[in-house]
């Protein structure tokens, strides 16, 4: 009996033993910090540092609740920011690399990867997550990412200081999230042209160099709104006011298509050194001024009219300059219509 009884104990040690063992390799046998690409609290991330092997940088900075900069110089695109800070909150560690592929692994992300620096806002004194003293921006984390798995489900990540690479994934996403750490500043710069409210609006001019006629300027006073002729300089004592208040309150979200600054030289220089078709500028309350110039696009996509006869430019969009001049972009028709009005819009019907 005695025997037995030790015999029992035995095995219930062994099983004990067993479950630890099997536990442990259930939670994964490497340290936590290898694998924690995930950030547990983005509303904490100040900054956030992004360097490729091509020596592309992007620094992203909070400088308000859901306002970036790029680079110390442009506002950063809210929603390609938002989707970057989503994916590093969601970020799931599927596996460890195999053996079988790791040199090749390794090899990959020291030629081609990009390195992420996440900063947060974090505290020198948290009792119990309740009491929080001294806050301060600390680095808290480094990793590199690398390209996507052969199955485009998942994508290679290493820690910094680690050897250990891993497949990382978003659980119910279906691809692989290396796009979203993109170096490109073109990625990451805001489309906003115009966002003014029209109590932010003291003025705006309107030029058709082509067509001078229908050229003019709005004043706003208070609550008078002037109509001016830019051609002969005359106040239009009559006009459609119903239609110019729409017109105003038009700014509050206008955006360009896409940025063309690597377009061809010569090609851009053609188009900027044509006649405009608009000049359009917007001074605000404070004095400040944002003019966008725009340009006729060539019928690059060959559209014909109902006749057969095909159109001499694009009807869809247009070239711009804007930003002083800085960048050349590409605008919708559908976006802008709306603020590049002829002074003719104005009569009354």
């Amino acid at each position: 009996m005695k025997k037995n009884r030790y015999i029992f104990i035995v095995v219930i040690i062994l099983a004990v033993i067993a479950a630890v063992l099997v536990m442990s390799r259930t939670g994964g046998t490497f340290k936590k910090q290898l694998k924690d690409f995930a950030v547990d609290d983005t509303s904490t991330v100040t900054k956030i540092f992004l360097a490729d092997k091509n020596n592309n940088t992007i620094l992203l900075e909070k400088i308000a609740a859901g306002e970036w900069m790029l680079n110390g110089k442009y506002k950063a695109r809210k929603s390609g920011v938002d989707m970057l800070l989503e994916t590093m909150l969601k970020l799931v560690p599927r596996a460890p690399v195999p053996k079988s592929g790791h040199n090749n692994v390794i090899a990959q992300l020291a030629a081609r990867s990009v390195k992420v620096e996440v900063y947060q806002e974090v505290y020198r004194i948290n009792l119990f997550n309740r009491i929080h003293l001294f806050p301060h921006e600390k680095l808290t984390k480094t990793y590199y990412v690398g390209g996507a798995t052969p199955d485009n489900m998942g994508t290679f990540m290493l820690m910094e200081g680690s050897s250990v690479p891993f497949i990382v994934h978003i659980l119910r996403f279906r691809g692989f999230v290396s796009t979203r750490y993109s170096t490109q500043e073109r990625d990451w710069r805001d489309h906003t042209v115009f966002k003014k409210r029209l109590a932010e609006i003291q003025s705006v001019i309107m030029e058709f160099p082509g067509e001078p006629e229908n050229s003019y300027k709005i004043n706003k006073k208070n609550k008078t709104l002037t109509l001016i002729n830019l051609t002969t300089d005359e106040i239009i004592p009559d006009f459609d006011t119903l239609k110019l208040l729409n017109y105003l309150t038009s700014f509050t979200d206008i955006r360009y298509e896409a940025l063309l600054n690597d377009i061809d030289p010569h090609r851009k220089d053609s188009i900027i050194n044509s006649t405009p078709k608009h000049i359009l500028t917007l001074i605000d309350i404070k004095g400040d001024s944002t003019t966008i110039i725009t340009f006729f696009k060539p019928n690059d996509d060959e559209k014909y009219d109902i006749e057969g006869k095909l159109y001499v430019h694009d009807l869809d969009r247009l070239y711009a300059l804007i930003n002083e001049d800085r960048d050349f972009v590409l605008i919708q028709y559908f976006v802008f219509d709306k603020v590049l009005r002829p002074l003719s819009y104005f009569n009354k019907s």
